[in-house]
């Protein structure tokens, strides 16, 4: 089944492709503007391929690989992953009115995408803590490739319960540290035995996931927002603590050395409520 989808500009699927080609374990041909997406759609594994039609400014998207039974969720999910509700539009203008205005200029109409599974998401916010971006990405590949699965060349991430029943010496064989194995474990153990939901997580507030996840092992305030901001896709996150931020900003504002946290919400000051936007264009503006 084929659909075709128009949204409103600006929306630059080329970025997108551009970021997510920087994981191995997404498929994307960025010559041909494709990439696949896996879906677990009703205790179903869906592989859909979208190819980007359209411009910048009128962004047109075909998606092949759809079913009857599954369409209306995928098309769901699919609106969530890639933003394409958000008029970015909205966003950009109130950009140009601030410090950053060169900054969306430059990357205009870049959304911030999402990962394609929840339980994926966490796992990585787990799996990147304090490690370079070169060997999170090796080591969260050797993870997939060998407890995940891969169909018609795409690869999703293993459930919790499969997770839950690897050993710490499994991991250790992959070049896990036998402390980010047991909080891996024990956070699929969580889900696995029903203790939390991540689905029901979309029902609450920042506040109220932070205050559940936080009790996790291995859980702290950056691994929070990452998820909030990756796997929720919640518009108002702010990670004062993220290296690449401060980094940004030192950048952006020619500090002699990183901003404190009072300087950094003196320069957040007229970003709300599109913070997590601000990030994402700051973390840009570095690579």
């Amino acid at each position: 089944m084929e659909i075709i989808k128009e949204i409103g500009g600006p929306y630059n699927f080329d970025a997108v492709l551009s970021r997510l080609s920087s994981d191995p374990l997404i498929w994307v041909n960025r010559d041909k503007r494709m990439l696949k997406v896996p879906l677990k759609l009703q205790n179903e594994s869906v592989v859909v391929t979208i190819t980007g039609l359209g411009t910048t400014n009128k962004p047109k998207f075909l998606m092949t690989g759809l079913n009857e039974a599954t369409k209306e969720e995928a098309l769901v999910r699919l609106t969530d992953i890639f933003r394409w509700n958000i008029p970015l539009a909205d966003v950009h203008q109130h950009f140009l009115k601030t410090d950053l205005r060169h900054v969306f200029l430059a990357h205009y109409g870049t959304p911030f995408v999402l990962d394609f599974d929840l339980f994926g998401s966490l796992l990585k916010c787990i799996v990147h803590q304090q490690l370079n971006m070169k060997f999170a990405y090796t080591l969260t590949m050797r993870f997939v490739h060998k407890f995940g699965y891969e169909k018609d060349g795409a690869w999703f991430y293993p459930d919790p319960e499969t997770v839950a029943n690897v050993t710490i010496e499994d991991l250790r064989a992959l070049q896990f540290s036998g402390r980010k194995a047991e909080y891996v474990i024990g956070i699929a153990k969580e889900l696995a035995e029903k203790q939390l939901s991540l689905l029901q997580l979309k029902e609450l507030s920042d506040r109220e996931i932070h205050d559940k996840l936080i009790k996790l092992k291995g859980v702290g305030p950056w691994t929070v927002q990452n998820f909030l901001m990756f796997g929720l896709g919640r518009d108002n996150l702010y990670p004062m603590a993220d290296i690449g931020l401060q980094n940004a900003l030192k950048k952006l504002y020619q500090l002699e050395q990183k901003p404190s946290y009072e300087q950094m919400e003196l320069y957040a000051k007229d970003w709300t409520p599109y913070l997590s936007y601000a990030t994402y264009y700051l973390w840009r503006s570095i690579e």
